[in-house]
């Protein structure tokens, strides 16, 4: 699992290196990490380069000692599968020295060092350093450079609901035009699907259908019975007046990045 974790991280967060005290943008002290850092992110791009959406996580710092990770990871299969609503790390800041510690056994402990380059109210930027350790023997070790841009909206509660499709355009992947989905406070959800009397019916085949939001990320998994396990990504831009409204950026089939919407209007309200 922890090598999941690691992956994920470094393909998302952010990697440490030396620097002065001086980063361009003032003194360190200026940065005022310890405050500014307090609230929930979601990386933009990683060494320069729009990050897809599949590869995005949240991570909350709920005050400068705490915070936590919520994240979806299927696409490294070196890594294996992993699936986190919520995982708790420590955190101990010093000037521009951010550092996380998530111990999810034991002895399986991920450490993320990061030098913060620049952060305001909407976005930061740093390098990271991560080092994940078994019973003490590092395993792995992964270092990049990442844009996190701030999250100021949570649509958690509001994405509560039946939500029937509108519109759809770009890439399609497993989602359609002609679906509806049922989001539980529970973190389960139900596809609903017309049969051939043009009738709305739930899939109830399937062995589970989970999802979470944290933030503006949404991440879903289902299995239907004997097939392989699914999992899908997005980015709610909106949640107003029973309309909504999702991003993604994808990479088709030439490994070029096109952005994908599908837009919902909610049901029975």
């Amino acid at each position: 699992m922890m090598a999941a974790i690691l992956t994920l991280c470094g393909a998302v967060m952010l990697s440490s290196c030396s620097k002065d005290d001086d980063n361009g943008n003032g003194s360190v002290n200026e940065l005022n990490v310890k405050e500014k850092i307090i609230g929930k992110w979601m990386p933009a791009d990683k060494d320069g380069q729009p990050m897809i959406t599949n590869k995005k996580m949240s991570i909350t710092f709920t005050s400068p000692t705490k915070a936590y990770m919520s994240a979806s990871l299927n696409a490294h299969p070196e890594a294996g599968s992993f699936w986190t609503i919520r995982l708790d790390g420590d955190v101990v800041i010093n000037n521009d020295k951010v550092v996380v510690t998530a111990k999810a056994s034991e002895n399986e402990v991920v450490l993320h060092e990061y030098i913060i380059n620049d952060i305001n109210d909407k976005e930061l930027t740093a390098n990271h350093r991560v080092t994940y350790t078994v019973d003490g023997k590092v395993e792995l070790f992964i270092e990049d450079v990442v844009r996190y841009v701030k999250q100021t909206a949570d649509y958690k509660q509001d994405i509560i609901g039946l939500w029937e499709c509108t519109g759809l355009s770009g890439i399609e992947t497993y989602n359609d035009a002609n679906a509806r989905l049922e989001f539980a406070t529970d973190g389960t959800y139900k596809y609903w699907q017309k049969n051939d009397f043009n009738v709305w019916n739930a899939v109830t085949t399937r062995e589970f259908q989970n999802y979470f939001v944290d933030g503006t990320l949404l991440a879903t998994r289902w299995k239907d019975q004997g097939d392989a396990e699914l999992r899908e990504w997005w980015e709610i831009e909106s949640i107003t007046n029973d309309e909504m409204t999702w991003k993604a950026l994808r990479q088709n089939e030439e490994g070029e990045n096109v952005v994908q919407r599908m837009t919902w209007k909610k049901v029975g309200s």
